[in-house]
C-alpha cells in the first residue's frame, strides 16, 4: 500500500503542499486532480522521492521510498523525457537497467509490449522518427517495462487519438487487475471518472475534496434532469430551486440546487407531453468547477 501521511512541502517561504494525505491499495486506480500550479508535481516528486517532504512521509509497503524502493517504481512524466536521438531498443534498454532489469528481461519484456501496441516494426528506430502518439506509447512502454508495483500516469493520453486512448486504457485496467497501485492524473474528466473510485482534488497545495467519487457525487446537493419532450422553459425557470435550463441536443438539460426539486420540475411539466425524465447526478467536471473555481484545462 502506498500511504501519503500529511506531507506538506515548502519552497523558501512558498506552500506547494499543505498537510495532503491519503492512500492507495494494490489493484486501485487513483485520481490526484488539480489545475496547473495546485501541487501535484510536487506531490508526484515526493512521491517518488525526488524531493524530501518539509513534514509528513511518504511509503510504499511500509517503507520509506528511497533508492531501495525506487525500482518498483513507474512514472509517466505529463513532458516527454525521452533520449530522441536513441532508438526505441536503446531507450528501453537505458530505463531498464536504471530499473534493476537484465537486457535479456529488457528485451522480452520490451518485445511484448511493442507488440501489444502495434509498433513492432520501429524497436531500431531512433525516437525522433517518431510521431508523437508513438513516442507516447515509447514513453509509457519504458515506464511499465519493469511491472511497477506503484504506477503514476500524468496525462498518459497526451497526443493520442481515440484508438491509442483505448489501448492505454486496456494496460492501464489489465495492470491495476494485476495488483499495482496507480495515481492517474488527467485533464480529461471523463477518463478519470472511467477509471478512479477515489481522488483528491488539490487547489494551492490544499486538498479541497477527497474521498470514493460515486460518495462525492451522491452528497453532491446540485442535481441534473434531462428531459425530452414538450417542455415550456420559462414555466420551468421560475422554479425556486431551477439554476439553470439548456437546450442539450434534442433533450433539455435542467440543473436544480438539490434533489428534492426534481419533484416541483416534474410536476411542472407532468401534463405535457413527456418521454424522458432522467434525474442524474452531476459530472465530476461539475463537481470540479464548483470547488476549484475553474475548469481544468
Amino acid at each position: 500500500m502506498l500511504k501519503v501521511e500529511n506531507i506538506t512541502k515548502y519552497y523558501d517561504d512558498f506552500l506547494a503542499v499543505d498537510h495532503l494525505s491519503f492512500e492507495v491499495k494494490p489493484g486501485e486506480i487513483f485520481g490526484l486532480l488539480g489545475v496547473n500550479g495546485a501541487g501535484k508535481t510536487t506531490t508526484f516528486r515526493m512521491i517518488i522521492g525526488l524531493l524530501e517532504p518539509t513534514s509528513g512521509k511518504v511509503t510504499l509497503d511500509g517503507q520509506k521510498i528511497d533508492y531501495s524502493v525506487t525500482d518498483n517504481i513507474g512514472f509517466l512524466t505529463e513532458e516527454r523525457s525521452l533520449l530522441t536521438k536513441l532508438t526505441v531498443k536503446e531507450q528501453a534498454l537505458y530505463y531498464g537497467v536504471l530499473k534493476g532489469m537484465t537486457k535479456e528481461k529488457i528485451l522480452e519484456r520490451l518485445d511484448e509490449l511493442l507488440e501489444k501496441f502495434g509498433i513492432s516494426n520501429y524497436k531500431d528506430k531512433k525516437i525522433k522518427e517518431l510521431s508523437k502518439g508513438n513516442q507516447q506509447k515509447i514513453q509509457f512502454i519504458t515506464a511499465i517495462l519493469n511491472k511497477p508495483k506503484l504506477l503514476i500516469l500524468d496525462e498518459p493520453f497526451s497526443g493520442l487519438d481515440p484508438f491509442n486512448v483505448e489501448m492505454f486504457k486496456k494496460q492501464i485496467t489489465e495492470m491495476a487487475k494485476e495488483g499495482s497501485m496507480i495515481i492517474f492524473s488527467s485533464h480529461r474528466m471523463e477518463h478519470v471518472e472511467l477509471f478512479c473510485k477515489k481522488l483528491v482534488i488539490l487547489k494551492n497545495g490544499h486538498d479541497v475534496l477527497s474521498g470514493n467519487l460515486a460518495d462525492i457525487k451522491k452528497e453532491y446537493r446540485k442535481k441534473n434532469i434531462m428531459i425530452k419532450g414538450d417542455v415550456d422553459l420559462e414555466k420551468i425557470k421560475k422554479i425556486p430551486g431551477v439554476i439553470s435550463v439548456l437546450k442539450n441536443g434534442l433533450e433539455y438539460e435542467v440543473k436544480i440546487d438539490a434533489l428534492d426539486r426534481a419533484k416541483d420540475v416534474f410536476k411542472a411539466i407532468s401534463k405535457n407531453d413527456i418521454t424522458k425524465f432522467s434525474v442524474e447526478e452531476p459530472s465530476l467536471n461539475e463537481i470540479f468547477i464548483a470547488k476549484v473555481g475553474e475548469t481544468y484545462e
